[in-house]
């Protein structure tokens, strides 16, 4: 199973735009929003942070290819526009289906 959330920071209001690797996403076909989730079908893939190995041979010009999905969403604050870039993805669960229930995130006692 595929697909992917996407938690909302603090702050954001709606209505708001939500952009892949900045390309416009539309609510109800790419992704759709339960509480303050984005809950998109797609598997969505946050790149690792760059390692001294990695980060070396890039100095270098050899490239490294792995996927990096950068999403962002705006939104206007009174008249300002507002932006969070790189939210972090979360995997979906094992056997979850986009849609589905969220997971519970508080601690237990």
């Amino acid at each position: 199973m595929k697909g992917s959330r996407v938690e909302l920071p603090p702050g954001v209001r709606t209505p708001f735009t939500v952009h892949v690797n900045a390309v416009r996403q539309q609510e109800g076909s790419d992704y759709v929003v339960e509480d303050r989730t984005l809950i998109f079908e797609r598997e969505l893939v946050k790149g690792e942070r760059l390692g001294l190995w990695r980060w070396f041979l890039g100095a270098w010009g050899i490239g490294d290819y792995r996927r990096n999905d950068q999403i962002d969403v705006s939104w206007d604050d009174a008249g300002r526009p507002r932006m969070v870039h790189a939210l972090d993805v979360e995997p979906p669960a094992a056997g979850a289906t986009p849609g589905s229930a969220p997971r519970s995130t508080a601690p237990s006692s």
